[in-house]
């Protein structure tokens, strides 16, 4: 790893450790507090990244947002994620009694009636609210829940994110895991939460309409779900006004069978996605911009 890298990482991971002590040390309003305050200056001092979420939701809505309502967007994005990353940090001592009773839930019947099917529940959602919250709540309510995560570039801030995440009742699946592992989870009547709004060339992907535009986006967890016969559920723990939650759960999507998984596969993928596309479009301050979900170009047909 070249030094600027290890420098960077470094630097990243004592101020998590810095922030796991403070956050957890101080009282909600004032973590939360310090939380926008800190996603305001990033949102500032960051030109690029402001850019990048202009050129995005220009790409997603065209002429239908102004400037102004751009601005207004990318700004509460940032104020969102800083307090949202200030909820996690905490959940790991705070969770039973103060974030729990924070979250209210939106049609969990659908999930349930799933999970109660036994055949495995794919909770599909995307960087959309605190989705690692949402997780760590169905996990609380007592399914068995697990997450498909991509380990992240330091060893030392990914230790801290599975063990939190273990800590928290979540059993953490690595991209890097056997295809074995996430089918006999679901098999076994688990739930597997998956993020599919990640245009990467580093698992398995297909292309998919995406606010109007092919996108590259991962395939794997569709076909391990159609193998296993599991229920797949559109999902979002999404930010409140008033600093609460709400876990809102879409209808199981179901697609018929084709006799063809590959075809079966891009059918589930493009339906789940049009879920989430309207889940941010009614919420568009709380998906991440700046991310470029369009970045691999779709090959042209002759």
């Amino acid at each position: 790893m070249r030094l600027r890298k290890r420098l960077k990482h470094g630097v990243a991971f004592r101020v998590i450790r810095f922030l796991l002590v403070f956050v957890n040390q101080v009282p909600r309003r004032l973590a939360l507090f310090a939380g926008a305050v800190l996603g305001l200056a990033a949102w500032w001092l960051l030109p690029r990244e402001r850019y990048r979420m202009f050129r995005h939701l220009g790409v997603a809505y065209g002429d239908g947002l102004s400037s102004g309502q751009k601005q207004n967007i990318g700004r509460q994005f940032f104020i969102n994620s800083g307090k949202n990353l200030t909820d996690t940090i905490r959940c790991r001592k705070h969770f039973p009694d103060e974030i729990k009773p924070l979250v209210s839930v939106e049609g969990f019947e659908h999930f349930d009636a799933a999970y109660r099917r036994g055949n495995g529940v794919v909770g599909v959602t995307g960087h959309l609210g605190n989705f690692e919250l949402g997780a760590i709540f169905v996990a609380a309510l007592g399914y068995k829940m697990a997450v498909i995560g991509r380990e992240m570039l330091d060893p030392k801030l990914d230790e801290l994110l599975v063990g939190n995440r273990e800590t928290l009742g979540l059993t953490n699946l690595s991209t890097t895991d056997s295809v074995r592992k996430s089918l006999k989870w679901l098999k076994a009547g688990g739930v597997i939460g998956v993020i599919i709004d990640t245009d990467s060339i580093r698992v398995r992907s297909i292309f998919v309409p995406a606010f109007g535009r092919l996108a590259l986006t991962p395939v794997g967890q569709t076909l391990i779900g159609l193998r296993a016969g599991a229920a797949f559920v559109p999902m979002a723990c999404l930010r409140t006004a008033d600093d609460r939650y709400r876990l809102i759960v879409r209808p199981e999507v179901k697609a018929e069978s084709s006799g063809d998984i590959d075809a079966d596969a891009y059918d589930m993928t493009a339906a789940c996605t049009r879920q989430l596309e309207s889940i941010i479009s009614e919420n568009p301050d709380q998906w991440i911009w700046l991310k470029n979900r369009w970045l691999t170009s779709a090959p042209q047909t002759a």
